[in-house]
């Protein structure tokens, strides 16, 4: 679960360095624009990956002062 979220959360990061510099939303482009049902889809699986992702930095904590 954590490589697949820490995937999912690079392409997102990808995603928004294209939209930030190019003005190129590569989500969109593939899957039909913003509004799309497969964007949204795609879009909310990336956050929610990422949100996953906070959870790397509590657990990493843990694991130091258990040691």
């Amino acid at each position: 679960m954590d490589t697949i979220a820490m995937i999912l959360s690079v392409i997102g990061c990808l995603n928004w360095g294209l939209v930030g510099i190019f003005r190129f939303d590569l989500v969109a482009w593939l899957f039909g624009g913003q509004g799309s049902l497969i964007s949204r889809i795609v879009y909310t699986i990336v956050g929610l990956a990422g949100l996953w992702c906070i959870s790397f930095l509590f657990r990493r904590h843990a694991l130091v002062e258990g040691e």
